[in-house]
């Protein structure tokens, strides 16, 4: 398995992390290192143990056995308002009766910083977060993506060493997610801050991670590189969790690749890298080192810059996606298709 190299030394650890609510292990056995300046996204459907995990790392939950180290000190003893840290909840959670301005004072006035470095600080995160004109409105008054820059804002205005993030964009409409997304990465990098984000939006976690952290039933299942853990995915679970995938157990046919297939595994199949053609249309000029199969087209969806294509290979269902082009042929319910893929692109992930 690949593994993002830093050359940061490590930040957070948890060691062996368990927690247990009753018989049931929310998180079991867990052991992660991040490491400082890191963007890692803790990723996994409901009830995988990533929100217990940044509640864990956050001080709102204790662990039942195990260490969290912060900067190589323990902190499972150590309440949530001592541990210094930033944080961004999905329904930003700010104070609806104070101003922008005065919601961004509160954390500086409970350290005790005076009242002109107070306001020379908001204004300038306020200048960071493109709301100058917005210090002496309402959160009512604000837009979800302008209210959503203030919990960001507010978060790393005592420019703490750690940011959590619970779902920080998941309230915010498509359109404005992808801004925001934009504005996050830029931010990381401008504050350089060590970041644990817990979402279920695949996409997101794509976007704005140095690594991700795929969970599963309260363990890790695996941890890379957003670009390895989408190409290389270690099982099938993470395979289908991280975007779609065509699992070729039993096709009905022999998979061609480039690799011997291990033990215990299955082929697997993006489908955007899979190509569909009339039946008889001329063969790539790689055609040798591709696998082509006839077969029938059960549905196609178009959306917007993509056609998906299900299309049966005798009794073998595949999903295709390619992107829409110009002069590109369009196949419809019944149509004879010819599927074909590079021997390169087929996957083993285990069963």
């Amino acid at each position: 398995m690949h593994i993002v190299e830093f050359q940061e030394p490590v930040q957070i650890e948890f060691r062996n992390i368990t927690k247990l609510y009753g018989a049931v292990a929310a998180v079991n056995d867990l052991s992660l290192a991040v490491r400082r300046g890191e963007f890692l996204t803790i990723l996994g459907p409901s009830g995988s143990g990533k929100t217990t995990t940044l509640m864990l790392l956050a001080g709102f939950v204790a662990p039942s056995k195990g260490d969290i180290l912060i900067g190589g000190k323990s902190v499972a003893a150590v309440p949530s308002y001592r541990r210094d840290q930033g944080i961004v909840f999905q329904s930003y959670a700010l104070f609806p009766h104070l101003t922008v301005r005065r919601n961004l004072e509160f954390p500086l006035e409970m350290r005790g910083m005076k009242p002109a470095e107070r306001i020379k600080r908001v204004e300038r995160i306020l200048e960071r977060v493109h709301l100058n004109d917005f210090g002496d409105r309402m959160p009512s008054q604000l837009s979800g993506g302008q209210q959503q820059r203030v919990a960001l804002a507010r978060a790393l205005i005592a420019d703490p060493p750690i940011l959590l993030l619970d779902e920080p964009l998941g309230a915010l409409d498509r359109s404005l997610r992808e801004q925001m997304q934009v504005e996050l990465k830029v931010l990381h990098k401008e504050f350089a801050i060590t970041t644990v984000c817990v979402t279920h939006d695949q996409d997101e976690a794509l976007t704005l991670s140095d690594r991700i952290v795929v969970m599963r039933d309260g363990r890790i299942e695996q941890i890379d590189a957003p670009e390895m853990l989408y190409d290389r995915p270690a099982t099938r679970f993470v395979a289908k969790f991280l975007g779609e995938a065509n699992i070729l157990e039993n096709p009905g046919f022999e998979i061609e690749s480039d690799m011997v297939q291990p033990s215990g595994t299955v082929a697997m199949l993006r489908p955007e890298r899979i190509c569909v053609a009339p039946p008889a249309s001329p063969k790539r000029a790689d055609s040798h080192q591709r696998q082509s199969v006839i077969g029938t087209v059960a549905d196609m969806i178009y959306a917007g810059p993509l056609r998906k294509y299900h299309v049966r290979v005798g009794s073998t269902p595949f999903v295709v996606r390619e992107h829409v082009a110009a002069g590109q042929p369009v196949f419809r319910a019944g149509d004879e298709v010819r599927l074909e893929w590079l021997r390169s692109d087929v996957r083993f992930v285990s069963a």
